[in-house]
């Protein structure tokens, strides 16, 4: 169906486990990925790329520089939860969730692809009960909607016709 990427600009943000700090990174961007059924290998690469030449960093303008050109680091978070359902009754519906063995693969390919073009990439843990400690920088969050391997248009993410 669609990856979705909530994307938020950062002066450092980590998580933890239990008490214990499993991924940590300083300036760049905390990305929580949610990951629906019939999403594939090309929905998690176009989601990575996207995202490594986002300019959303102060260079010239206010939104001049990608995360590459500051150095900075990606903090991957896997969220089940942006592909809830909330049209009817007062209770998420999680059903369009990628099964855990699908959406584990396709978060930590997203991460693999960050990591291949060359930045800082840290982690949550699938599956575990995080928590998430940021400061945004801005603040600066954005959605990114990726469908069939393209990024679409938040006002065509609802229509499983538009590509």
């Amino acid at each position: 169906m669609r990856v979705i990427t909530l994307v938020q600009r950062v002066q450092k943000a980590e998580v933890l486990v239990a008490d214990e700090c499993v991924g940590a990174i300083a300036r760049g961007l905390l990305l929580f990925v949610g990951v629906e059924h019939g999403d594939g290998e090309a929905d998690a690469d176009a989601t990575a790329k996207k995202i490594a030449a986002l300019r959303i960093f102060a260079g010239r303008t206010p939104t001049d520089l990608s995360v590459v050109d500051v150095n900075g680091g990606c903090l991957v978070v896997s969220q089940f939860t942006l592909a809830a359902e909330l049209r009817s009754g007062n209770r998420p519906d999680f059903t369009a969730a990628a099964p855990p063995p699908l959406a584990e693969v396709l978060y930590q390919r997203v991460a693999a692809q960050l990591a291949a073009s060359g930045l800082h990439v840290a982690t949550g843990r699938f599956g575990a009960s995080m928590q998430v400690a940021l400061t945004n920088d801005g603040p600066f969050s954005l959605v990114l909607i990726v469908r069939a391997g393209k990024v679409v248009a938040r006002s065509n993410a609802g229509d499983p016709r538009q590509p």
